[in-house]
Order: structure tokens, then sequence, then C-alpha cells
């Protein structure tokens, strides 16, 4: 891609996506890469600016990881924050100690003054509430730098050399918690780096297109289709590149939300791709029938769409390359640790290895989810697919708790439409990060028409999360869960009870099973 970079070099910083994710909201290119990348490969790549990313070690401590000295006298401006602050000062002679006492040490929201003549905090206000988290303290800044923001307690919250382009910050600009902190990630990209803003998913996309082009050439290529938002989007970025020289293969296994495997069919009627949509619903349950267990469901799940997609394959012949929706989450580099570790996705999860074909294609591979959903609107899928929330690879059998059958599934989606129909309707899907139904194997006692009934329990789970490693339940509001259970137990047969899940995670788990 020949865009303007900007390097996130990780030191193993709980936030290294997030400022990578900032940057490019700032129309700015940007690669996180480990802090022991090799400056020859650094150098290669032509970046504007370094950011260096906070991480758990004091700079001062044996095996802190470090940076080659050189990159200092690159003439490319760095931007560290956090531990990536202290260990620029450390490298270039300042002294970074442990904080003696609570008042040197700081986390959370704290009132931080800057001093708007740097260029780091041009155009801001000269207060505001920034997120620390430090226990080290800078007691001597390098030679050439100057104090540029302060706090009640901490005398440099932020350093500069703007003569060499060198700015420090001790609290983390990149969170929402930190008031204007976007806005001094733009001044550094704009006012020092000199960025031209040539990052957006207009040019992506053009570009993306020109390079399938070049690569594929007259060749064909084959995609296993999820109906998820990645593949979804793959799929349709490859269709607009190469048409009929694509052909994905939707494995529909019965296990799909209400309509859902119709609207994935229809949202690729447009392009002139080959589209093979597999009815496999009877074979996905008869493999799982009398199984209840959540992992032996996940094995066999998996197992057979490998079986369905190989013999489908076989009938496509000749393949040259296989496609796969892999976004940059997957494969980013991680600096914590000793060495870099990269999430490998060249098994192609188990697909078969008989497929001939000369190489993977990745065109996701560079782009974090927001940036795949708008990349998808620039394509021209429909919002429902675009927006669709996360969900589960077994479908809906992991959310139908025990055994399987094709009257639960039934069930379960009819109920899971109606509890969405709703949420949409009061306003509060958007607001909501996941949120559905699942089917207990619980059976009550009820009265409906004043007969006695005893069918089963439907539980409702939704969430709010900024990362889906920690969750909180949805507050939603009594009158509106009143109409879904009313909805529900008169609309769906075979259920007669509602509850909603108030667990979060942890102790629980986003699903149940």
């Amino acid at each position: 891609m020949s865009h303007q970079l900007v390097i996130v070099l990780d030191f193993g910083g709980q936030y290294n996506q997030l400022i990578a994710r900032r940057v490019r909201e700032c129309g700015v290119y940007c690669e996180v890469k480990s802090y022991a990348t090799p400056l020859s490969k650094l150098k290669a790549m032509a970046p504007i600016g370094f950011i260096f990313t906070g991480g758990p070690n004091s700079v001062y401590g044996e095996g802190a990881p470090q940076v080659d000295p050189e990159l200092f006298r690159l003439g490319i401006p760095v931007l560290g924050i956090c531990y990536g602050c202290q260990l620029m000062a450390h490298m270039l002679g300042g002294r970074v100690v442990p904080a003696q006492s609570d008042t040197a040490r700081e986390y959370g929201k704290t009132k931080t003054y800057y001093d708007t003549s740097c260029k780091l905090f041009c155009g801001l206000l000269e207060e505001g509430m920034s997120w620390m988290s430090h226990g080290d303290y800078m007691e001597q800044v390098p030679e050439g730098f100057v104090l540029a923001a302060h706090t009640d307690a901490c005398p440099n919250a932020a350093i500069a050399d703007e003569d060499r382009g060198f700015y420090g910050v001790q609290y983390h600009p990149e969170v929402n918690h930190s008031e204007n902190g976007v806005a001094m990630i733009h001044n550094f990209l704009y006012r020092v780096c000199g960025a031209a803003g040539d990052w957006g998913m207009g040019d992506y996309k053009k570009t993306a297109i020109r390079q399938i082009r070049e690569k594929v050439g007259a060749g064909r290529v084959l995609l296993a289709l999820s109906g998820g938002v990645d593949s979804s989007v793959c799929a349709a970025l490859l269709a607009e590149a190469i048409g009929d020289q694509l052909t994905c293969v939707f494995v529909d296994h019965g296990l799909m939300r209400k309509n859902e495997g119709d609207e994935v069919e229809a949202a690729f009627a447009k392009w002139t791709m080959n589209f093979v949509r597999v009815d496999a619903e009877i074979r996905f349950l008869l493999k799982l029938a009398g199984h209840s267990e959540p992992e032996h469901k996940r094995k066999i799940i998996g197992e057979e769409f490998i079986r369905v997609f190989e013999e489908e394959a076989k009938k496509i012949g000749r393949v040259d390359f296989l496609a796969q929706g892999t976004i940059y989450p997957d494969v980013i580099e991680s600096g914590a640790g000793d060495a870099a570790v990269i999430k490998s996705h060249h098994n192609v999860g188990g697909l078969p290895d008989y497929v001939d074909f000369k190489e993977i294609i990745e065109p996701l591979r560079l782009l974090f989810k927001d940036e795949v959903r708008q990349l998808g609107r620039e394509l021209g899928l429909p919002e429902y697919l675009v927006s669709r929330q996360p969900f589960p690879g077994p479908g809906l059998a992991i959310r139908v708790i025990g055994d399987l059958t094709k009257e639960k599934l039934d069930i379960l989606r009819e109920a899971d439409a109606v509890y969405r129909e709703e949420l949409a309707a009061a306003g509060l899907s958007q607001s909501i990060d996941q949120y559905f139904a699942v089917l207990t194997n619980t059976r009550s006692v009820g009265v409906m028409g004043d007969g006695r009934t005893y069918d089963y329990t439907l539980a409702l789970r939704a969430v709010t999360s900024s990362d889906f490693m920690t969750a909180d339940w949805a507050r939603i509001p009594y009158n509106v869960l009143d109409k879904i259970s009313t909805r529900i137990v008169n609309e769906v047969p075979g259920i007669n009870r509602i509850v909603y899940d108030i667990t979060s995670k942890p102790p629980a788990t986003i699903e149940w099973e």
C-alpha cells in the first residue's frame, strides 16, 4: 500500500491496538510492530513517525525491553506513551526511578495542565483530565527536553524536544478517559510528522482491487464463506475485483439465526461470482444427534464443516488461490515476552491439504474490525450484514443447551428474532454490544389459556463491552423486557417462561456454552 506510514512499537502495552486505531482514525496508515523488530526492517518501511506504547516493565529493570539506540538518530519523530515516554528519557540520558510516594505514582483520571505552545498541545485547552497509569518517576529528563505538561503531583507529565521531534507523555492519550487525547495524537501526526492524511476506506478499496487483479491475473480463487462480517466483506472485495473467477462456498449448516442464510445469499446476488450454497442442515443434525457436551458439539461442527467444504471444492476443479477473511488483530505482532508472537492463520483453519493453490490471499489483513465494516459499506453490502453482531462459529448449536433437535433450533430462531426486533424497535440495538437468546434444557410448569403447560425456559442475554474480554450485563428497561417476554410467550410455541441473565464477565462468560 502506497500510504504514509506510522509505526507503533509495542512494548507489551494493553492499548497497542487502540493506539493504532486512533492513528488510522486520524487518516494516517499505521502498523503495530514488536519493539524487537530489527531497525533495518523498520527503516525499510520508511515511516514518517514512531509511537512507543506503554508496557508492564520498568525501564531500569534487568532485561527491560528497549529499542536500537540508532532509532533516535534517524531524524524521524517519536511519541512515547507511558513506558514509551520513560524509555525514551532513559535511553537519551535522563533518569527514571521507582516512585517514592503515592503522590508520585498516578493511576486513573488526573487533572493535567498543558503548555499549549508545544506542538503536541497546540490549539487545545490548557487543562483537562488525562488517564494516568505509572508507578515510576522521571527524576531527570534528558538534555534538550523541556517540561510540556504537569499535574499537581508530577512536574513532568509530558516532555518535549521539539528540535528533534521527540515527545513523551506519562498518560494514555489513546483512551476515551483522556480529554482531547486523540487531538494530541492528531497534532503529533500532522504538526510534527507532516502527515498528509492519505488513509481511508475509499482509497483502500481501489488499491486493494487493483492489487488483487494484479496478483490473481486469470487465476481462480476459492473462499469459504461463513456469513460473518469478515468473510462477507472479503467475498465482496474479491467479487468486485475478479467477478466469476471467484467461487464462494457457503455451508449452510442449519445452525444460523432466522433468515440469515437467505440474507447472506441475497447480499451477493448483484455480483457475477460463483456462489455455492450447500444445504447441509440434515447432515449436521444427524452428526450432532445425542451429543450434549459443548466441546463435543464444537468439534463435530468444525470437522463436518471441513468435510462438506472438501467435497464441494473437489467439484470445482482447479483452484489457484485460497482466500481468507483474516483481519489485522489476528496477525498483529506483540511485544509481550522475549520475542514477537504472531498468531498464524496460514493453516486455513484445517481446510483440506489436497487443494492445490499457489498461495493464500488475505485482502483484509491490514484492517481492524471497524475498518472492515466501513469497507463493506464502501462495497455496497447491506447494513444488516455489515453491522452483524459477533456470532459463534458453531452458531445456535451452543445456544441450545443440551442435545440438539430441529424443533429446538426452530423454537430458538423464532424467539431470538422477536428479541432482536424489540431491541431494535426500542432503539437499543446499537448501544448493546451483544445480545441473544438461549434455549435452556429446563422445562417448567405454566398456565396458558386455563390449561397446564410444561415447556422450555428461555434465557435472554445482553452485554456491554469494549473488548469482549470483560463485559457487563446490559440494563434493558423493564418495559422493554416485559414486551419481549409477552411477545415470545404468546408467539413462540414451546416456551412458557423467560429469564434475564444479569451476570457479568467474569465470573460468567458471554456465551452460555
